[in-house]
């Protein structure tokens, strides 16, 4: 039998990559068939790095390749791996704690696994551009929804020198993020990473962001070597290139592991109903106080969430994000559920009914000429 553990998991190994008792005690049914536990750490077209209390090894993943894309092995997995052999070979996947998910281009409306098993996901935003809060809440969600925690990095913060305008760049970000932790930083100047490392320690965190958000540099920052190439920014838009091109699991000194993933340019939703209800919390609760607990929050009378527009306590800007989101979720789910397609152009045509009911309300009979 393999042994994964020398009496506990905090002498294993793996500590230092996040194993701990509730990995042993999922793996113990492999440890009896003579597998070790490995992570992984990258894959590449069929076969992935792992690592293991023997070190770094290479196995192939063919033997556990599904039809269900979201079963592929993907960087942060726990696995059961071949303790011996050429090739090796990765026998099973532990069940995943968290995932972090989006939509595919595909017509099949399939979701890719961006990283697995994270505690935190960092999601960079650039100050070198035009703070996009549409793009702040849409990250968020799709955080959220994975299971992990939301940290919002304002990355480039030597670029706003004016206390100032940073202070209500980061109030905004907030505004738009309710609950998450906002943290300028700047790998320039080294402000805020510190305290960054020390809130991502010792657990496992995934790094998320467009093309040219400063993600290589910042994973550099982070790491304390050059682990990703860093490429600048185009003068003409601010937009980056791809520099990281697989996701890489890396171990930061100050505890903990990082999860390096290329640049997003585009950040659809899977699934993500719940996230985008708790990105959206305070709509939530405003909606729990409609008099019709299906109120779509457009015309209807006693709206609590139309009544908060009213008074300036809720932007409309959330309002319109918020409905965007859920579309796109919506229309996500539909591609692939014949009934709820149904359902969708029913409720479409009752609040096409219902918005020209209230609008008839308003403007009084019409008078036949």
């Amino acid at each position: 039998m393999f042994n994964t553990s020398s009496g506990s998991a905090s002498s294993h190994a793996l500590t230092a990559y996040g194993w701990d008792d509730g990995w042993a005690d999922t793996f113990a049914p492999y440890a009896a068939q003579d597998l070790m536990p490995g992570r992984v750490l990258r894959v590449d077209r069929g076969l992935c790095d792992l690592v293991t209390p023997q070190g770094t090894v290479r196995a192939d993943t063919e033997l556990v390749t599904p039809r269900d894309p979201m079963r592929i092995v993907c960087t942060g997995d726990w696995a059961a791996v071949d303790a011996e052999g050429d090739p090796r070979y990765v026998r099973t996947l532990l069940p995943r704690r968290t995932a972090l998910v989006r939509s595919t281009s595909s017509k099949r409306s399939d979701g890719q696994v961006l990283a697995a098993n994270a505690d935190y996901a960092v999601i960079a935003i650039s100050l070198a551009a035009e703070l996009d809060l549409g793009r702040v809440e849409r990250f968020t969600a799709l955080a959220w929804e994975s299971g992990a925690q939301p940290l919002l990095v304002l990355t480039k913060a030597d670029l706003v020198p004016d206390p100032d305008t940073l202070g209500h760049l980061v109030s905004d970000t907030e505004m738009a993020a309710p609950g998450v932790r906002v943290l300028p930083v700047s790998s320039a100047t080294g402000e805020g990473l510190e305290e960054l490392g020390a809130l991502l320690a010792p657990g496992t965190s995934v790094l998320l962001g467009q093309s040219g958000a400063g993600k290589s540099t910042l994973a550099n920052a982070l790491v304390g070597a050059d682990v990703q190439e860093v490429r600048a920014i185009r003068d003409s838009d601010g937009k980056g290139r791809h520099t990281t091109t697989t996701r890489d699991l890396l171990p930061l000194p100050s505890g903990g592991v990082l999860i390096d993933t290329p640049g997003l340019r585009g950040v659809g939703m899977w699934g993500a109903e719940g996230g985008v209800a708790q990105a959206f919390a305070e709509i939530e609760e405003l909606a729990a106080r409609c008099r019709f607990p299906d109120c779509a929050h457009q015309v209807e009378p006693g709206c609590a969430v139309l009544a908060a527009i009213d008074d300036g306590s809720l932007p409309e800007r959330r309002l319109e994000s918020y409905r965007k989101l859920l579309r796109e979720n919506e229309r996500l789910a539909a591609r692939t559920d014949a009934r709820l397609r149904a359902e969708m152009r029913r409720d479409w045509k009752q609040r096409q009914a219902l918005g020209r009911h209230m609008m008839e309300r308003k403007r009084g009979p019409m008078r036949k000429p």
